[in-house]
């Protein structure tokens, strides 16, 4: 027989999980207001990038923890991109709630509809009843952020400025012209105080702003870290010894097949030395901005001292995060809080011979991506692929709101509740009209379209994506089947490149 205890106990989950799984108005007692929100942004980090997704050399001991708290997605991606600003689309896409090319038609049009009927992300969570702040990095051009939160401070341009001597660098044989902790080069800097610890100073004021309101909060923390130039404090660069970094199984000096931007070849190494880039050069030449950071071809050396940074500045962020929830704890806030963290998009740093993230390679679609709080399951893991931006609906629901029809990305609720496992069939990734990919787990077909180039990876066997298995003709029946498959997706997508010229022996 149950005493008074354990009565209140099942009153309580049967309670919690009312207001978990139903879209009701937000209710006016306190304790069953809907819970609070917080969106922690990275900015070019990968999901093998940090240590709970098994990188046993970068310390992120706070995001760690809110994965082992929490709920840990080991398959998000990010769809794509229409131009080399890949963090452009990826956030077009996270705050309109559409698919890759969608996105960039509404974008064309200064997303009029969207205004029009408010569809933003925040401010779908506003009807929902809920404050909403930002801060950070917002790169969705035509767009104010002022117009679409009740709350901004500190807008962020899509990157801090790298001076001329970040470029090229480092060389073994010389003396490097640039140091990440310097503030003379400005970049994270530039303010006086490292952009991260700005955004981890906003997130704490906005946190005791909203404790003394009775509205839940949606806060939007968009941190531009570790993207270049990668700065962060001495104590944590001096923390990573390069010398005693692993280099990746997947490195290379040169990436043996085009990744066209205008003229240019990713790393043919034909092009003037200098020891800094100007812009100007950089766009002259038909080179991606990112694959000048270091020299061509790639060396060891090189790569050690580009990931020491890399790291170091990763570690910096964590560090800010583990003061934001801090800031939760000592407001009282954490217990009904979601917390969501993950990044717009991956980074090569050195893998495939490439620094960008201008690819369709695992180390720059896939992303970390960790839900903890109120409903969420604990120290759970998730393998069903995602998109990065299922974050919108997902958290639209959480917040008792309704999804707007016009949204494509799919809510991840039934993932977290554990009543689907096949979220997606496959995966879809483009970018520009040069490179296309399809997901279909273990495998991954790669096409380059301007070279008729394609590329099949078993991601179960090979991870690093090493073995190329399109020569292999045991690979045939894969192929055909990945073809048909991305031609599926086009079609769902709007995607309008036509495949059959360059790929028509495979049709």
């Amino acid at each position: 027989m149950l005493n008074n205890t354990g009565i209140a106990v099942i009153l309580f989950g049967v309670m919690l999980i009312g207001f978990l799984f139903s879209a009701a108005e937000p209710a006016e007692d306190e304790e069953m207001q809907p819970p609070n929100i917080i969106f922690i942004f990275a900015d070019d980090l990968g999901y093998y990038d940090v240590g709970v997704y098994g990188n046993r050399e970068v310390r992120t001991p706070n995001i760690d923890a809110l994965a082992e708290r929490g709920l840990k997605f080991t398959r998000a991606y990010n769809m794509g991109s229409w131009s080399p600003a890949v963090c452009v689309p990826s956030r077009t896409m996270l705050n309109t709630g559409r698919f890759l090319w969608d996105a960039r038609k509404l974008s064309n049009t200064g997303f009029q509809e969207w205004h029009e009927n408010d569809l933003f992300w925040s401010r779908q969570l506003k009807q929902a009843g809920y404050d909403t702040y930002f801060t950070g990095k917002w790169h969705v051009p035509g767009v104010n952020p002022e117009d679409l939160f009740d709350y901004v401070v500190n807008i962020r341009p899509g990157m801090p400025n790298q001076t001329p001597e970040g470029y090229n660098r480092p060389h073994e044989d010389e003396e490097d012209p640039w140091s990440p902790y310097d503030p003379e080069f400005e970049g994270f800097w530039s303010s006086g105080i490292h952009w991260s610890e700005v955004l981890k100073n906003d997130a704490a004021d906005f946190i005791e702003q909203a404790a003394g309101r009775e509205a839940p909060f949606f806060m939007y923390l968009a941190f531009n870290a570790p993207h270049d130039p990668r700065q962060a404090p001495r104590e944590y660069v001096e923390s990573y010894n390069p010398d005693e970094l692993e280099i990746p199984p997947n490195f290379l000096p040169v990436y043996p097949y085009k990744n066209p931007i205008g003229s240019g070849r990713v790393g043919d190494g034909n092009r003037p030395h200098t020891k800094g880039t100007p812009d100007d050069v950089i766009e002259s030449s038909g080179y991606l901005r990112d694959e000048w950071l270091a020299p061509f071809p790639r060396t060891e050396y090189a790569m050690g001292v580009h990931r020491q940074e890399f790291y170091a500045i990763i570690s910096h962020m964590d560090t800010q995060i583990g003061y934001i929830l801090d800031s939760l704890d000592e407001n009282g806030k954490t217990e009904n809080t979601i917390i969501i963290f993950t990044a717009d998009h991956g980074l090569a740093v050195g893998q495939h011979g490439l620094l960008g993230k201008q690819n369709m390679y695992e180390h720059s679609l896939r992303v970390p991506f960790i839900l903890t709080g109120p409903g969420i399951p604990s120290g759970q893991v998730n393998d069903a692929s995602i998109y990065l931006q299922d974050v919108v609906p997902t958290s639209i629901e959480l917040a008792g709101g309704a999804v707007p029809d016009k949204y494509q990305f799919h809510s991840m609720l039934p993932l977290i509740r554990g009543e689907n496992t096949g979220h997606y069939p496959a995966i879809y990734s483009a970018y520009l009209q040069n490179q296309r990919a399809v997901v279909e787990w273990p495998y991954k077909l790669i096409l380059y379209p301007d070279i008729s180039r394609i590329r099949l990876y078993d991601l179960d066997e090979d991870p690093y994506e090493i073995h190329d298995l399109a020569e292999n003709s045991a690979s045939e029946p894969v192929i055909r089947r990945l073809m048909q498959r991305l031609l599926e997706l086009q079609d769902d997508t709007g995607d309008e490149l036509d495949l059959s010229g360059p790929f028509n022996e495979w049709f």
